[in-house]
């Protein structure tokens, strides 16, 4: 390819050439979407389950926690559980999945 395929550089974050327009930027990209932390962000004040697993415990070998998603971190999860009045934080790395009991939204 010589020098003079393209007519300004190639733009790679989030940005475009348009023959009308200069420069515009595009949508954000949707990757970063799809991290449950930005999904359970998303969901922010809905009811959930979160299913955990604790292979090291004798106890709390499998558990769930109920309540209401407050924060998400990207290591952690904050839940409320009104029903006993309490708080949890919850490391990432012990949950298996999620449960809800209205519809998920996935992408903002």
């Amino acid at each position: 390819m010589n020098g003079s395929y393209y007519e300004t550089p190639v733009f790679i974050n989030n940005f475009e050439r348009d023959t009308q327009n200069p420069i515009i930027p595009t949508t954000p990209f949707t990757m970063e979407e799809s991290y449950i932390e930005n999904i359970l962000r998303n969901n922010k004040g809905k009811k959930v389950k979160a299913h955990a697993s604790f292979s090291d415990s004798v106890e709390w070998r499998d558990r769930v926690f109920e309540g209401i998603i407050m924060n998400a971190g990207r290591d952690n999860l904050v839940l409320y559980d009104e029903e006993n009045n309490k708080h949890y934080l919850i490391l990432m790395i012990y949950i298996d999945f999620f449960e809800f009991e209205d519809e998920i939204i996935y992408a903002k």
